[in-house]
């Protein structure tokens, strides 16, 4: 398995000045370099640690990967794409499409590949960022943290691992060089990934363990071709795409309603129980594949063949979490044990405690990871106290078990726009949410969370954070969330102002 310690800093590095600062190329940092051009800002400068843009669309390509949410409504609206073949889209289209859009909005040329931020720092003497990278330096008026939660994989701590003597990878870091065909493989993990990847490579493996420490609840997809004459008139009648983007946003709107009134979703539980009862004939396999917590409770997964992959004789279902690797044998906390030659990690990432929370740092030294102690926590999703003129994109509070990551990113980068125009207008030099502001906005969120599918659901999942809490969901529609974001509140912000006028802004 492929392992890093961190990037190497160069020796002699020069230092460069812009007004903000983006760390990450992926949907959230190209959306957020659009918006503020847009907004009238010139000097954006962001920095990326891989050699292309396109963050977790770059990273997962593994066998079978694709989209979980509607093509239509997984896309910027300010960059509508008539060309999905699919209903929903593979990977390889979602990462042209994300390449397509930064160089269709100049936002290319705006990226510093190769660039990793080591530590970025507030320094309120000059009131900006400095921000220290594997390359070069920085200071930066404004810092937007767009690495994202989906980004960096969770490697398990099982015991023997490091130790094992064929290859163990990461599904996110997959091994493209290392030939499955005729492998015994044992996966770790039934999640978003490996109900896409399992299916993809059991007819290829000789043997399939799959460590499924909890079953999932997984929905029929109804995914399929997208005709030329449908892709012929979404170029043709631009409404015809919002019409379709619109009901997809209706339908998973209603459907969201069901995740704060856990008690209707048992009907979409129904057709889930039937999806399984339909492509799971053995009485023993289905016990061990059905869930005992209420849909909704953790990611809502779909596909058409997960189930199927399952059945096939090559394909041992332990439903049982991974206790320990001896030699080449993985063996369940039940005691079953599979010998293999290759293990495949389909563990997830780093939800909520991302590493970008360990290198962005306070005047005082104290990085965010040191203030929210294991609860992360940001008014709005947004802003953090004690990080003036910090941003964080799809950041706590905003996820949602229903709805795109695209409109969440977009209600954010409407408020991202309009606190950059009020700081124009303002001629502020820094602006920090207030401490009583961030609670309060905090403390609303965990009050309405316990009667959600995600609190009362009774399941384990990424969305609760170490110390117990829920610092992942937003307990409302996404509606609310689009209405809570659409305006900048400068009272909610203790700010400084200066005399200077800010350098990067064009007057609109």
């Amino acid at each position: 398995m492929t392992r890093t310690d961190g990037p190497t800093v160069t020796a002699t590095r020069e230092t460069h000045d812009a007004e903000v600062l983006i760390i990450g190329s992926g949907l959230s940092g190209i959306g957020a370099a659009v918006k503020l051009r847009e907004a009238g800002l010139d000097d954006v400068v962001l920095i990326e640690k891989a050699d292309e843009l396109g963050g977790t669309w770059r990273d997962n390509t593994y066998p079978g990967c694709a989209c979980d949410v509607p093509s239509a409504l997984y896309s910027y609206s300010f960059a509508p794409n008539p060309e999905w073949t699919r209903a929903f889209a593979g990977q390889p289209e979602i990462r042209a499409y994300l390449h397509r859009t930064a160089a269709a909005h100049g936002i290319t040329p705006l990226i510093r590949f190769g660039t990793e931020a080591v530590r970025a720092q507030w320094h309120p003497g000059d009131a900006r960022w400095h921000i220290e990278t594997n390359r070069d330096r920085y200071t930066a008026r404004i810092l937007i943290a767009a690495a994202g939660p989906w980004h960096d994989p969770l490697v398990p701590d099982i015991p023997g691992l490091t130790d094992f003597p064929g290859e163990v990878f990461h599904s996110s870091r997959w091994r493209h060089d290392h030939d499955l065909t005729g492998a015994r493989v044992a996966v770790v993990g039934s999640g978003a990934s490996a109900v896409q990847f399992v299916p993809a490579i059991q007819p290829q493996v000789a043997r399939l363990h799959l460590f499924q420490r909890t079953a999932q609840w997984v929905l029929p997809k109804p995914d399929h071709s997208v005709p030329r004459a449908e892709r012929w008139l979404m170029r043709r009648a631009p409404g015809a795409q919002r019409a379709l983007r619109t009901a997809e946003y209706a339908a998973m709107e209603a459907l969201g309603v069901g995740f704060r009134h856990p008690f209707l979703l048992r009907a979409v539980q129904k057709v889930g129980t039937l999806h399984l009862r339909a492509t799971v004939k053995d009485p023993g396999l289905r016990r061990a594949l059905t869930p005992d917590y209420t849909l909704g409770c953790k990611r809502l997964l779909m596909s058409n063949s997960y189930y199927p992959a399952l059945t096939r004789p090559n394909v041992t279902v332990h439903a049982t979490a991974v206790r320990a690797v001896e030699g080449s044998r993985v063996v369940g906390a039940d005691g079953s044990a599979a010998e293999v030659d290759t293990i495949i990690l389909g563990t997830g990432f780093h939800i909520l405690d991302m590493p970008i929370a360990r290198r962005v740092f306070d005047a005082g030294g104290a990085s965010l990871d040191d203030r929210w102690k294991g609860s992360p926590d940001a008014y709005l999703g947004t802003a953090v106290t004690g990080f003036p003129n910090a941003f964080v994109l799809l950041g706590p509070h905003l996820g949602t078990g229903h709805s795109s990551a695209f409109m969440v990113l977009e209600a954010q980068l409407e408020y991202l726009a309009g606190a950059v125009r009020h700081f124009r207008k303002a001629g502020w030099t820094s602006l920090d949410v207030r401490p009583e502001v961030q609670a309060a906005f905090n403390a609303e969120v965990q009050r309405a969370l316990p009667t959600t599918v995600y609190n009362a659901g009774g399941c384990s999942s990424y969305y609760l954070d170490s110390n117990g809490l829920n610092s992942f969901s937003w307990p409302w529609s996404t509606g609310r969330m689009r209405r809570r974001l659409a305006r900048f509140d400068p009272e909610a912000y203790a700010s400084t102002s200066s005399a200077v006028r800010v350098r990067g802004y064009t007057d609109s």
